[in-house]
This record gives structure tokens, sequence and C-alpha cells, in this order.
């Protein structure tokens, strides 16, 4: 039985770079590579900047969806994300990714990160792989 954990490493370590559906101001689908996970008090999240047009869609527009795929495996993960501003989970996820530091700090007004809520992943493999739901 497939696990939050099982998502969080597939995202994290298989596909490191997925592909972030979102909507914006005009009801248009957009969607770009990301390449942030983080397990952080057993929820799924994920770290952009304020200032970003993606971050604007998502508090504008919460149901997002997540495709992260390695040879013939994937997940797609939806529902919605929730900012979080507390400094501690913005550190964690940046502990987890020392690279952002460059552009990022928890203790700026343009870090954020994003939780997970009312989420569905579904594990889908054309290898034959038996297809796996876990929600959250």
């Amino acid at each position: 039985m497939a696990t939050i954990e099982d998502v969080h490493e597939f995202l994290k370590h298989t596909a490191p770079t997925y592909m972030l559906a979102t909507v914006d101001e005009k009801g248009n689908p957009r969607v770009r590579p990301f390449g942030t996970a983080d397990l952080f008090e057993g929820r799924l999240y994920i770290q952009t900047g304020k200032k970003r047009e993606v971050y604007k869609q998502i508090v504008a527009h919460p149901e997002v969806e997540i495709c992260a795929w390695k040879g013939a495996d994937w997940w797609r993960i939806q529902g919605e994300l929730v900012p979080d501003e507390r400094i501690v989970a913005k550190k964690h996820m940046l502990d987890a990714y020392p690279g952002l530091r460059k552009m990022y700090d928890e203790n700026d007004d343009n870090t954020i990160v994003l939780c997970f809520r009312h989420a569905t992943a579904t594990f889908t493999s054309l290898a034959g792989k038996p297809s796996e739901t876990v929600s959250w």
C-alpha cells in the first residue's frame, strides 16, 4: 500500500523535476517544472517565492496538480496547496535544499512553502506494476 512517504521519495529522489499545473487569472492552465518536495510534520510541501506568478496563481486558485515521471512510472498528485508562513517550515525546506539559499531565506518576505491538503496521489506504470492511490 502506497504512503505519503513513497510519494515524497519519488518526488525528491526518483523524479526530482516534476511538472506543476496551476490556473492563471483568465482561467488558462499553466504548467512549469518544479523541483522541491519536502515531508514536514507528515505533510508534503513545495517551495517558491511570493513574487512569482505561480504563487499568485496558487493563492487565487489553490487546486493544483503535479505530474512526476521516471521511465514508465509516474505519480500524479492532485490537491489544494496552502501557504505555511512558519519560519520552522521554511527552514526545514531550505535545509533540505541548501542550493536554494542563494535565492531564499526563511526570514525574508519572499520565501514561502506550501503544503498539500485534501490531496490524492495516484501511481501508474506502463511497466505492469500495480496502480496505487494514497490520500491525505
